[in-house]
């Protein structure tokens, strides 16, 4: 069973997103917010979320892959930003125009939080994220 992007008519529409994603007929499998740290719990990117979100995309790519997936898989994904401001978040939809390999990130499901304060002091982003694999992604 396919991946299917829905985005109804009367809803917010943007490239980046998809309101509704339906996926069924695969394995279902749950990501640890991943944040701009390297292996060694060093921040990558200082304090540029543009820079840390890109990180934090790359490192959501990678514990996809390590799952047996794609970024295509990603269903859902809710991301925390420190102190969350409309600039703030342009800079993170910034970055998943991006973050793969200088394409966008394919669209999906996602939630940007405002939060306090992360599990680093020096980071600013921490993204979760929900992939289905095995299953074909609907064009």
């Amino acid at each position: 069973m396919p991946i299917q992007h829905i985005n109804p008519p009367g809803l917010l529409q943007f490239d980046a997103m998809s309101q509704v994603v339906v996926a069924s007929g695969g394995r279902t499998v749950y990501i640890a917010g991943q944040s701009a740290s390297d292996v060694n719990f060093e921040v990558v990117g200082g304090n540029d979320y543009y820079a840390q979100s890109v990180q934090a995309l790359r490192n959501l790519r990678t514990a996809v892959e390590a799952a047996g997936g794609s970024v295509e898989n990603i269903v859902s994904s809710t991301v925390y930003l420190k102190n969350l401001t409309p600039e703030i978040a342009g800079r993170f939809l910034e970055a998943l125009a991006i973050a793969c390999e200088g394409k966008s990130f394919p669209p999906h499901a996602f939630s940007l939080i405002g939060v306090a304060s992360l599990a680093g002091a020096d980071l600013l982003v921490e993204i979760t994220a929900v992939a289905v694999i095995d299953a074909a992604v609907a064009a």
